[in-house]
């Protein structure tokens, strides 16, 4: 395994120490970082390095209740609409932004189950829909803008904060964080195949193009999912690529002039764009997220694990509210270790 991997590390029935993380998001793509403030919470930030600035769209996995889709939404949406609201919006790198969907063909659901989530959704108008000749129908919307870059380290100060310690730890087995941690929270993404036995999950490669155009205000999203343009504050993040099983790391030169032309003919101004970089990176899928707790046992010994990936290309939009459902295990996990076992009468 070429790197290490994402362990979010808990201390049970012990006394309270510092919990240890590690880090490699290469090899799988999905970059997790948790902390435990206690035994019973969680925060969790879940990145995509491949596309530094994501907005906020909720993806459809047909393996999950769309109930719970919505919740694990809503939670995060208004999570990080709070921060949007707060002073610690520039360094955390949150902020709104408005624009539009679009569609080549009347969707079969017009109001996805998200409206009622983001801000002002409704139906574009005519005029609107001028802008974009080969579309037939679009939606309009304000939702969440999240500059990683910025909140990854304002999510890890926060916990260097409160008494957090981040540490690189090359783990082969889960066995190995046994006896030092009761409680493992297992965010490894694509390292889960060999971590978990995992055969389900594989890699979405992803591959986009970060440019300079500061007049693009608004971010255009073809409703396919697999062409956008989100604005940022530093740069514009032009997309994408979708390419299922493809450990491939390298910029494809193709795939560029593809993406390019996509967007240019989505935001024709796109032509003026300067300082065009490649980013590509390995979205951590499989047919539903894992988030369930497993009691490893071996030789009389019991590990509970955490299982807490495969978000795909949608982790930022439910991050906080599937690490909601993960502390809540967690905590369940915490219950049952703090729980005398009854002695068996003979």
């Amino acid at each position: 395994m070429g790197s290490s991997f994402a362990f979010p590390l808990s201390q049970g029935t012990r006394p309270a120490r510092h919990c240890k993380t590690s880090f490699g998001a290469r090899d799988f793509g999905g970059f997790q970082d948790c902390f435990f403030r206690d035994s019973s919470a969680l925060m969790l930030l879940f990145l995509l390095p491949c596309e530094e600035g994501l907005v906020c769209f909720p993806f459809h996995h047909d393996h999950t209740p769309i109930h719970t889709q919505k919740q694990w939404f809503r939670e995060t949406f208004n999570h990080l609409f709070a921060i949007a609201n707060s002073a610690e919006a520039g360094d955390a790198g949150v902020h709104l932004v408005s624009g539009w969907q679009i569609f080549q063909s009347t969707p079969t659901e017009e109001l996805p189950f998200w409206a009622d989530v983001v801000l002002g959704f409704r139906r574009m108008t005519e005029a609107e829909l001028k802008k974009f000749p080969q579309y037939v129908f679009g939606q309009a919307f304000t939702t969440l803008k999240c500059e990683c870059p910025a909140y990854l380290p304002w999510l890890e100060k926060r916990i260097k904060g409160s008494e957090g310690w981040m540490l690189t730890r090359r783990i082969d087995d889960l066995w190995e964080l046994y006896p030092s941690f009761d409680i493992v929270v297992n965010c490894s993404g694509l390292g889960s195949r060999q971590l978990a036995g995992d055969a389900k999950i594989f890699p979405v490669r992803g591959q986009v193009l970060q440019v300079q155009a500061p007049w693009v205000e608004h971010f255009i999203r073809d409703g396919s999912g697999l062409t956008y343009i989100y604005p940022g504050t530093s740069h514009v993040t032009l997309g994408g690529t979708r390419q299922k099983g493809d450990w491939n790391l390298s910029p494809d030169a193709e795939n560029s002039r593809e993406i390019l032309s996509r967007c240019c003919a989505l935001e024709p101004s796109l032509h003026g764009a300067c300082d065009i970089r490649e980013k590509v990176g390995l979205r951590p899928y499989r047919p539903g997220v894992r988030l369930q707790t497993e009691l490893l046992a071996r030789d009389g010994r019991r590990l509970p694990v955490v299982h807490h990936y495969g978000h795909g290309s949608g982790g930022i939009s439910v991050h906080w509210g599937t690490a909601l459902e993960a502390a809540r295990l967690v905590s369940e996990c915490v219950h049952a270790l703090r729980t005398p076992i009854p002695k068996s009468k003979l």
